[in-house]
Formats: structure tokens, sequence, C-alpha cells
């Protein structure tokens, strides 16, 4: 009787096993966790789920994140929140998937996209730490609290001491009303991506595109990372891409890199961006980043003088190229380069580009050059449009520990409805609102080089230029600049112009205007963005 018994209980033991679903169990802490076999898709309904389901199929879905963060998924998974349903709390998936077979968050049926309120019981809503080969697509993500919280975000993408994540993509999300802090210490972002610990960490393959970022504070898209001490720490994320997102009614700053190698940021739009904080912010800058491309971007509305311009080549980074961006109605004006004495921490400012933008109607100053590090800036092939109403210095320079040196300007169009200025402002100069107490001259800035350029309207002491044009460029329509890069057609050459064929050539100039036309290679030229 006994050895049948046993025999019964056998078979009621391995009868359970093959009933049980293919994910394991397993407790860490006091919180079970699940094991996904990979390759498997996972449906989440928070109207029609239940978390007793096995979430395989849309007819069995899940109800709850909760259920979702229980899980470790693995290679080849799908993790899909049914179109129109709601969710509150934090996102925080688990697990990694491996190269050519990604783990993917998506959404599933007709309808809005799934939404993720964080409500501000949560840092961060979606959270992605210290994982890797993540896709997510399809999300409305929002985390608005009663009150302002530091470091509060809306996606938080965080490497803490994992050595090198590799490829996070994060794709058609809008992510609104985020209410961090508005102090740059403590800033809130809508998306964030941040690199820390005593393990050197950092992002391999992080993309961010066509993103809908609405009133997060204090920034839109934005880095952080631990690493960037060119003497001691110096392990940059590489690969990262920001292309195609819509920033609008930004507390700060709207996209930062920072701590990257190679860092393109591309096709995005800001409209409105240091809407709320009171110190200093910026549109599109790079801060400790080497060889980051800035194109094809448009900045507009950057609220107040606090720096306030539409781009911004900051400090402790090398080779940043701004090229084909149109800027306009900045209150603080077309772009900053700045950078203070050189560190062991520090290599300053190095080596500026600035070409083939088309700057309209930005305020305070259109060129503000700034520090002891700024050297070897180039800026050439861009036109710059001063409105009737406008009085501003079109190139600033001023003393930060020290002046700038080496600074080409060559085949620019300078078109000045309004009043031009070329200035510079001595140490502690600055007004409490971020303006300068200027006077005409470059200070003590050494080697600055105008060659080539036109300065049409009203222009006060422009600067020696042995090749200047000073009658009208024939531009077809300056001033008409609207939302829009096909607004810009005003910007082009007339047939006739004598800026056709009248500049210097410059060597690697990107081989292609700001229209896309090819730049000629045997013969010299033409001054501004327009290539005939």
């Amino acid at each position: 009787m006994k050895a049948k018994t046993n025999t019964f209980f056998t078979f009621l033991m391995v009868a359970a096993v093959l009933a049980a679903p293919p994910m394991a169990a397993a407790t860490v802490g006091q919180e079970k966790r699940f094991n996904s076999p990979g390759r498997t898709m996972y449906y989440i309904d928070g109207e029609k789920g239940n978390d007793n389901n096995d979430g395989k199929s849309p007819e069995k879905p899940w109800a709850s994140l909760d259920r979702v963060n229980k899980v470790v998924f693995a290679p080849g998974d799908k993790v899909l929140f049914k179109a129109g349903t709601t969710y509150t709390g934090q996102l925080k998936p688990q697990g990694s998937g491996a190269q050519g077979k990604p783990i993917i968050i998506d959404m599933y049926g007709d309808g809005d996209k799934p939404r993720i309120d964080g409500r501000g019981a949560v840092l961060d809503t979606l959270l992605l730490q210290n994982v890797e080969y993540w896709q997510v697509s399809n999300l409305e993500i929002t985390n608005l609290g009663p009150t302002r919280e530091n470091w509060r975000t809306g996606v938080k993408v965080l490497a803490d001491n994992s050595g090198t994540l590799h490829h996070i993509h994060l794709k058609n999300l809008y992510v609104h009303d985020v209410n961090g802090s508005l102090d740059k210490s403590t800033e809130g972002c809508g998306i964030f991506w941040q690199c820390k610990g005593k393990t050197p960490s950092r992002f391999d393959d992080l993309l961010i595109e066509n993103c809908h970022v609405v009133r997060t504070d204090r920034n839109g898209i934005c880095g952080r990372s631990s690493f960037t001490n060119r003497s001691r720490n110096w392990f940059p994320s590489l690969n990262v891409v920001i292309r195609g997102n819509l920033i609008e009614d930004c507390g700060g700053d709207c996209i930062k890199p920072w701590g990257c190698e190679g860092c393109l940021v591309e096709y995005n739009v800001v409209r409105g961006g240091r809407q709320r904080c009171d110190d200093y912010a910026a549109g599109i800058w790079p801060w400790s980043s080497d060889d980051t491309v800035i194109q094809f971007n448009e900045v507009s509305h950057i609220k107040g003088t606090k720096d306030g311009q539409g781009f911004d080549s900051d400090y402790n980074c090398r080779n940043s190229l701004f090229q084909y961006n149109y800027s306009h109605d900045n209150d603080g004006g077309f772009i900053l380069i700045c950078g203070p004495a050189v560190s062991s921490w520090s290599v300053g400012t190095l080596k500026t580009i600035v070409r083939y933008n088309i700057s309209q109607n930005d305020k305070a100053r259109t060129f503000h050059i700034t520090g002891s590090s700024v050297k070897d800036t180039y800026i050439y092939n861009n036109v710059i449009y001063i409105g009737p109403n406008l009085d501003i210095p079109v190139v600033l320079y001023n003393d930060w520990e020290g002046w700038p040196d080496n600074t080409h300007f060559y085949n620019n169009i300078f078109y000045a409805d309004g009043t031009a200025r070329y200035s510079y402002a001595a140490k502690h100069s600055r007004n409490e609102d971020g303006t300068y107490r200027h006077k005409s001259g470059f200070g003590k800035s050494t080697n600055n080089v105008f060659s080539n350029n036109v300065f049409y309207g009203n222009h006060v002491n422009p600067p020696d230029d042995a090749h200047a044009i000073t009658s009208d460029p024939m531009l077809v329509n300056p001033g008409s600049g609207k939302n829009g890069f096909d607004s810009l057609v005003g910007y082009k050459l007339k047939p006739g112009s004598h800026c056709i064929a009248a500049g210097i050539p410059v060597p690697d100039n990107g081989g292609r205007d700001f229209w896309g036309n090819p730049l000629p290679k045997d013969k010299k030229p033409n001054i501004g963005p327009h290539n005939r």
C-alpha cells in the first residue's frame, strides 16, 4: 500500500509540472520574480485583463504594471499594451535582450497610445535600469505630482555600475507634464539618460527618435554622466542619436547631450524653451562631449536672456559641428560659444564649426563668444537676418577667465534691417537678466579673422574685412521665414547676386549647401548658405 501511495503522489507531481506555464519563478527578497523563456509575446489590458492570466494572448492579458515588473524578460520577448488603456505607477521592466533579439515594448490594437501615469508618486514613470537591448515605442508617459520633485522624470535610462549597456531605443513616445525641479543642480526631465557609479558606465547605441515632449521641467531630452573628467575617468557614451523629436513648452534646456562621443542631434524641432526656470538655459547644446554633430534642427522662442540662445557650443567639448539649422525668435540669440580656462578635467571649447545655418530675428546677440578656452572657431556661410526693430551686437566677445582666440568668419551674410553692432563686454559687465553692458570692438580677444562677408544695412563699427561686400546680396525675400524649413526660400540668392562665386574656399566644407545642392570643387563658393 505504501508503494502505491508514493507512485500516486509522484504521478500528481509530474502532472503539476507539465501543467505549469513555462515561466520559472524565483524569489528575490520578499518579491517573486518570473523568468520568461524568451521569444514570447505578453499582452496587457488594464480594463479587461487579470494578473492571474498567463498574459500570452489578447484573450488572456495581464492587467497591471506590477505584473509586468515581476517578470525577468529574455531575448526576443514582446510586451504589448492595449491601445487606449491607462496604468498608474512605474513601469520598471527587468532582464536584457541580445544582439539581434531585443526585447520590445509596444502597443496592440487601434486607438490612442497606452498611457502610463506616474502621478508624482514615483520618481520615474518608465525606468530602464542596468538593462540592454530594449526597444520601447508608442507609449504616452506623464508624471505630474502635486508639487515639484528633485530629479523627477517621465523616462529614465540608467547605467549604474554597469559598464557598457547596448541598444536602448525609445521611439514615438508622447512624454508630457513632468513637474521636476527647475534647479539645474537637481533638474527634472522628460526623457533622461544617466551614467553613474564607481564602475565606468555608459551607453552604446542609444536612440531617441520621433518623440513628442511637452511641458517637462526642467528639461526636455537630456543626459548626465559622472565619467567626464579628462584626466581621471573619461568614459563617453557612443552612438547616441537624438532625431526627429518635437519639444514644446520646455521649462529649461531642451536637448543636452552630456558625456558623449560622436553624438548626432538632427531633424528635431524645439518650440519654446526656458519657459519656467530662472537659471541659465539654451535650446540644443552638448556638454563634455566630442565630435557632436547638430544639424537640420529648428529652434525658436527660447525665453529670456540668461543664455536663452537657440544653440550653444559649451565647454569640455571638442569638434562640435552646427550645420543646416534654423534658429529664429530666440530671446538670447542664435548661438553661444563658451568655455572657461582649461583645467585638469576640462579641455575647454575647441574647434567649433558653425556653417550653413539661418538665423532670423534672434535677439540680444547673434554670436556670443566667451572664455579663454574657446579656440579655433570657424563660422562660415551662414545668413543672419536682423529685423527692423532689433538693435543688437551681431558678434559679442567677452571675458570668462580670459578671452577667445583664433575665431574665423568667412562667407557670411549679415543682413540688417535693424541695427547690427560688433562689441565686447569686459569682466563683471553682466546685468542681472543675463545681458551685457557692451562697447564697440572685440576687447582682448585675439586673432579674429573676417573675410568675404556681406555687411548689408545698418552696421555700426563693422570689423575689418578686406573682401567685404556692402551692396544688397539680393536674397529672394529676407525676413520671410515662418515655422518650418519649407518657409525659408526667401534666403536663396536671386540670379545676378554679387554673392555668387564671391566666397573664399573652405576645406572640408560639408559638400552641400542648406538646401542640399552640391558645393563647387573647382571654383569659388557663394557667400551665404545657398549655392546656385
